[in-house]
């Protein structure tokens, strides 16, 4: 398909640059194809879900992935600023990098040595190679959960470009930029439809007989990368880590078997499901990667409900919604939610998606 397909204008003033407060405060456009949209609210998910229905989290814990370095050649230092976005084994990472057009092989880069007391010892990175999408390989001087430990040290909370770029990370956002059950760490970005759940609002879930299931799939920076080719057919989708364990499988088949609906909450938990997925729509444990690419035209086996934020115009995930509801549904709900002021992106307000009927 054409990637223009999936463009809209969207005001920068739309773009929230904090959370709702508390966080299930936030709007919530329910979008059911061949209705208008319904405006709600996040709290009222208790009654416009079933008994019996059954919510899917992604329980990943994003990582202070921003790290402050130098970069060394010889006798010449230069400032870096390094954003982890996705680990390939226990002692490499590739990164985006800033500056990162100087950058060479073999260049070393020391972490953490200014504004902060390091306990673990000296954190170093060799440019091992640089690829043409701009993103760099570096193999670090530790491994494993001593890696893991030096990064949580020295590293910062990323918070996604578009907030970024418009005001400064702060001590709030170490706390509001993390799901209430994050768990499992291993994202650099955090899976955004899970942030409006507070403890009383699970409990109020529970107590309609709605059941919470948890999955696990790092969310990796390049959810936020647009579509830069014209047809989507020529992108190549991004791989993150996943894993839904035996348990969460037998539940959620049992919960269907029994009637109620699976709601995926976020684009990640759904991409997940669908990764595991058989071709009768049961749900088989699953540990390992996805780069599933939804577009308009693909056959969902495993959800019923889609709860997801407002999205990207030309990214995947604007494409996923779209081939979820429809693309001429979402473009009409998308459209009343910029009339009615709904705030955007990763802070901003959700969307409760139900399927566009099936093709006879």
């Amino acid at each position: 398909m054409r990637t223009d397909l999936f463009d809209f204008d969207l005001p920068d003033t739309l773009i929230a640059l904090h959370p709702a407060r508390p966080r299930d405060a936030a709007r919530l456009l329910v979008v059911q194809p061949g209705q208008p949209p319904e405006d709600r609210g996040v709290s009222d998910l208790v009654e416009l879900l079933r008994p019996g229905d059954a919510l899917v989290f992604n329980d990943t814990r994003v990582i202070a992935a921003q790290l402050s370095g130098r970069r060394t050649r010889g006798a010449n230092t230069a400032r870096i600023e390094v954003t982890l976005i996705e680990r390939l084994d226990e002692c490499r990472w590739k990164v985006f990098a800033k500056p990162g057009k100087r950058l060479q092989t073999g260049d070393v880069i020391r972490f953490g040595e200014e504004g902060r007391v390091c306990f673990l010892g000296v954190l170093d990175a060799t440019v091992e190679a640089k690829d043409e999408e701009g993103s760099v390989t570096l193999r670090f001087n530790l491994h494993s959960a001593f890696l893991d430990s030096a990064i949580a040290e020295r590293g910062r909370m990323p918070l996604p470009p578009y907030i970024a770029g418009r005001r400064q990370a702060d001590e709030t956002d170490e706390i509001d930029y993390q799901t209430v059950y994050a768990k499992k760490e291993g994202a650099v970005a955090a899976p955004t439809a899970g942030l409006h759940f507070t403890p009383e609002l699970f409990q109020a879930l529970g107590a309609r007989g709605i059941a919470c299931h948890f999955v696990t799939l790092h969310v990796g920076a390049g959810t936020f990368l647009p579509v830069k080719v014209a047809d989507t057919r020529d992108h190549v989708m991004h791989v993150e880590t996943g894993e839904v364990s035996q348990a969460t499988a037998d539940a959620l088949n049992a919960a269907r078997a029994a009637g109620g609906r699976i709601v995926a909450v976020g684009t990640t938990s759904l991409r997940l499901l669908e990764s595991a997925a058989d071709e009768s729509g049961g749900i088989q444990p699953f540990s390992g990667n996805t780069g599933i690419f939804i577009t308009p035209g693909y056959r969902f086996r495993a959800v019923d409900i889609l709860m997801t934020n407002f999205h990207l115009p030309r990214s995947t995930l604007f494409m996923l919604v779209s081939a979820f509801s429809g693309l001429e549904t979402m473009h009409a709900a998308y459209a009343h939610a910029i009339a009615c002021g709904y705030r955007f992106y990763s802070y901003g307000d959700a969307s409760l998606l139900f399927p566009a009927a099936a093709d006879p």
